[in-house]
């Protein structure tokens, strides 16, 4: 069951990353992404990161964390800019197919989707304003594209580029995966799971585990439990996974996990306070 698990999500990884990979590299070459940067251009101008990022903000925030990072990539983003892009994508993706999940907790998609954007801006800013440095701090006037002699070039070494990423992620993704297993299978092997349970879980392994245990086991939940847990979850997630995604490439772990706990910490009990009585 392991290996078929690895496996599986292999070659997921392998169908997103490659192909998004190369498919970035054609829109650089033939000048795509700087003519329709300017469409969320709005949003990495409030995050302080080129308008290139465009594509890689889109795939995120409605699809998966893999097209994202396949569409950044190419980009020659510093450690700093992976930082944020990690920070803000780590709150705010898969909007479509994670708040649906939170809608059979009874969280609306208004609610999950205004409170996920708006907490990424809020995450990234607080980065931004915290009195130390990155390197590579400091918003690029111009990412640098990379440029190839012909368009067999380009394809061929987007493949090669794309493969070693792809090969770096499937090994990061094997190894959560064993560790997700052997958690599983000793800390919540029992099915009579809690509230302190549920949120565990979902912070370690993500939504999809953390919501399926509380849709089985909300019924044992008062409605404020539900709601906190609920509006936990959807800031602070799959805090093994997702970072490293981005610290591959340089983005510091401290800050993408540090910073969404607190914020889920306290924002969560402000809104359980003012919404439920």
């Amino acid at each position: 069951m392991l290996f078929k698990n690895i496996l599986k999500t292999s070659l997921i990884i392998l169908k997103l990353v490659i192909p998004f990979y190369i498919i970035a590299d054609i829109l650089i070459y033939f000048g795509v992404i700087q003519k329709i940067s300017f469409i969320f251009e709005p949003i990495t101008s409030l995050i302080g990161l080129s308008p290139e990022l465009s594509l890689s903000l889109a795939a995120g925030i409605l699809l998966q964390l893999y097209p994202a990072i396949a569409f950044a990539a190419p980009l020659n983003l510093s450690p700093y800019e992976w930082t944020v892009l990690g920070l803000f994508l780590g709150v705010a993706h898969s909007l479509p197919v994670e708040n649906a999940i939170m809608k059979k907790l009874g969280f609306s998609y208004l609610y999950s989707s205004v409170l996920r954007i708006s907490v990424a801006f809020i995450a990234v800013w607080i980065f931004q304003l915290l009195p130390f440095s990155i390197k590579g701090k400091g918003i690029q006037k111009e990412i640098t594209l990379p440029h190839y002699q012909s368009f067999w070039d380009m394809i061929t070494t987007s493949f090669q580029n794309a493969s070693v990423l792809a090969i770096k992620i499937i090994l990061l993704i094997s190894l959560v995966i064993i560790v997700m297993e052997i958690i599983k299978n000793t800390v919540f092997k029992n099915k009579n799971l809690n509230a302190s349970f549920s949120l565990i879980t979902g912070l370690l392994l993500g939504i999809t585990y953390g919501a399926g245990i509380l849709i089985k086991e909300k019924e044992s939940l008062n409605k404020k439990e539900l709601f906190f847990i609920g509006t936990f979850l959807m800031i602070a997630h799959s805090l093994i996974e997702d970072p490293l995604l981005f610290v591959i490439f340089g983005a510091n772990i401290w800050i993408l996990i540090g910073i969404r706990v607190i914020l889920a910490i306290i924002i969560s009990f402000l809104l359980t306070k003012l919404i439920i009585k």
